[in-house]
């Protein structure tokens, strides 16, 4: 009798982590649906198309951040890698007339950005969020003085094309956000760099003892951050014609939200870029919602930050469950 009670519990735990597991992508299915049925515009093609283009930045550079965070670091500066990027992209564009020139620019200076963020961390054993937000600081300074403090206008209208030209509807932004998220899963499921990563996000002692080069996870994981994050700064310099200087943190609380929601453990070792997606894309069909029904920005925020505190809480739950 008490073993079949026994049995019983244990199913009971299995189904309930497996939901919890799959919650983002039920949630996010019934948000779909109930948009569907409450507005006659949400599935136009035109909105769902502007929902994917929106997401594009976010999915490229969530893609690396969640590699990030399984690896149980944070990286704070990807806004100011973002707005820096963007300018150097802007500066050299304008100086060579060469697109590709350009776009290599911004990436570089993510990869710098990023290899820097990670020798800090895992060198002088800084913890990951003082290390990045400092850095922050330190690369949101150098926008301002690469800028000359004005805004950055880049001349060749054509330039515009690269982020917002379309192929087979959608824009090219979008599927660069694709091949991405694409590649990134392949990385994270499929190689032993993505092996590794688990485990020194779940416990880097152990992954030491293991013949795991923590070190070299980490600071790659941050050298891939940036290079994505330069990656969407130089595709947001195509897609407006313009560059500013800015200390705005805005997106990387966006990338963090998409990255959380989607389920990827904030404690590290737990995560995949399928989670992210639909995080991002949860997000985005909430504020479209919200815009289509015309609702009240200041409810917006409140909402999305309950949101954002279910999933951390929803995180903490699902770990506490699993090691009981």
């Amino acid at each position: 009798m008490k073993a079949d009670q026994h049995r019983t519990s244990i199913m009971e735990r299995i189904a309930a982590l497996r939901l919890a597991d799959y919650g983002i992508f039920w949630i996010t299915a019934l948000l779909f649906v109930l948009l569907w049925q409450t507005s006659d515009v949400f599935l136009t093609s035109a909105n769902i198309r502007n929902i994917i283009d929106q997401q594009s930045l976010i999915l490229i550079a969530g893609s690396a951040m969640t590699l990030t965070l399984i690896s149980g670091n944070f990286d704070i500066s990807l806004s100011a890698i973002y707005i820096n990027a963007t300018i150097v992209t802007a500066l050299v564009m304008n100086d060579t007339g060469e697109p590709v020139v350009a776009f290599a620019a911004g990436i570089a200076l993510g990869i710098v950005f990023g290899l820097a963020n990670g020798l800090i961390v895992a060198v002088l054993r800084i913890n990951s969020f003082i290390a990045t937000l400092a850095t922050s600081f330190v690369y949101f300074g150098i926008g301002f003085l690469v800028s000359d403090r004005s805004i950055v206008r880049i001349d060749d209208r054509g330039f515009i094309d690269i982020a917002r030209g379309r192929d087979f509807v959608i824009t090219n932004a979008s599927w660069i956000a694709i091949a991405v998220v694409i590649a990134f899963w392949f990385v994270l499921e499929r190689t032993r760099f993505g092996r590794h990563l688990f485990a020194a996000g779940g416990n880097p002692e152990a992954a030491r003892h293991a013949g795991v080069r923590v070190d070299a996870i980490v600071v790659t994981s941050f050298l891939l951050t940036g290079a994505m994050a330069g990656l969407a700064g130089s595709l947001l310099a195509s897609r407006t014609l313009t560059a500013q200087p800015s200390d705005d943190f805005s997106f990387v609380f966006a990338v963090l939200t998409a990255v959380i929601i989607g389920g990827t453990s904030i404690a590290g070792g737990e995560g995949a870029v399928w989670r992210t997606v639909l995080g991002a894309f949860f997000i985005a069909l909430l504020t479209n919602g919200f815009n289509l029904h015309q609702i009240d920005p200041i409810i917006q925020r409140l909402v999305q930050g309950g949101v954002t505190l279910a999933a951390v809480a929803g995180d903490n739950w699902t770990r506490s469950r699993r090691t009981t």
